[in-house]
């Protein structure tokens, strides 16, 4: 059975097509703009396409039988679709949310996308810039052994912990002294590149010295962090350019794409409603993750 959530998924595939959004790539010619038609309803090569381009890491090679499983599976899609509609589905309140949440979400991208294709792009200076803000992901780059431990405590607990650690000449001391206190604990180890931590634990952890350990909060006690051991592992300039003109690129689409919404947002007329009408909150502006890459 059909829930809102697949159904609008699946007629929201011909909207799509029709809007190319970021990281489509370019479409392959076709030689015929139709590749099937099922009871009268008609699926274009234009869409087969769109689909066959979201499809990450697929060889050239692999394209035509591809296509042909993508054409097989919008076929069972549109009979579903038409038996969906000969049962007024679309009509249903839960679909119909569905529906129009879709066909938002789909418009309101294709706008931010087209304003942030007017972002310009790096310029050498700022590419250096870029380069120079960020040494631990570039030229003092390195790759992080990392063990973590998440330890169960109560707030009374968490004093004589952060001393128990500070105490501890290695990590197996410190875990003896965590089973001899009865404490539930879970540890992992894990190695990770510069890039691959989030930049608020990349400040941190570029900081620290091999062997050294830092306590931070958990939700049910706090989360141990030792730098088992560390590799330099430096990037130049050149080696990073690429991904550093991608990247700031991304910051000013956003950008973009804020400042034209709040723009667009002063000059509307809104009018909270309902219990929203007792205590509106402020919107955010466009957020990074609406705004196409």
């Amino acid at each position: 059975m059909l829930n809102a959530a697949g159904l609008a998924r699946w007629l929201a595939v011909g909207a799509l097509a029709a809007l190319s959004l970021a990281g489509c790539g370019d479409k392959k010619e076709l030689p015929s703009p139709l590749a099937a038609r099922v009871d009268g309803h008609e699926i274009s090569n234009e869409l087969v396409n769109f689909v066959l381009q979201q499809q990450r890491g697929l060889r050239p090679e692999q394209a035509d039988a591809a296509s042909r499983l993508i054409l097989d599976r919008l076929i069972d899609q549109q009979v579903a679709i038409d038996k969906a509609e000969d049962l007024g589905l679309e009509r249903e309140p839960g679909v119909a949310v569905a529906l129009e949440a879709a066909r938002r979400d789909i418009l309101s991208r294709a706008y931010l996308e087209k304003v942030g294709a007017d972002a310009a792009k790096a310029t050498p200076e700022d590419v250096k810039k870029y380069y120079d803000s960020n040494p631990a992901l570039f030229g003092e780059r390195r790759v992080y052994n990392i063990q973590e431990i998440v330890i169960e405590a109560t707030p009374e607990q968490i004093p004589g912990l952060r001393e128990k650690l500070g105490a501890a000449r290695k990590v197996d001391e410190f875990l003896d002294g965590l089973k001899a206190g009865g404490f539930k604990f879970a540890g992992n180890q894990v190695v990770r590149p510069a890039e691959q931590l989030p930049p608020n634990s990349l400040e941190t952890v570029s900081k620290m010295s091999d062997g050294q350990a830092l306590m931070l909060p958990a939700p049910n006690g706090v989360q141990v962090v030792v730098l088992a051991g560390s590799q330099p592992q430096p990037v130049t300039l050149e080696q990073a350019r690429p991904a550093i003109e991608q990247a700031i690129l991304k910051e000013r689409r956003v950008k973009l794409a804020e400042e034209k919404v709040k723009a667009l947002r002063a000059g509307a007329k809104i009018e909270y409603l309902g219990h929203f009408a007792q205590a509106p909150a402020s919107a955010p502006a466009a957020s990074a993750a609406s705004v196409p890459g």
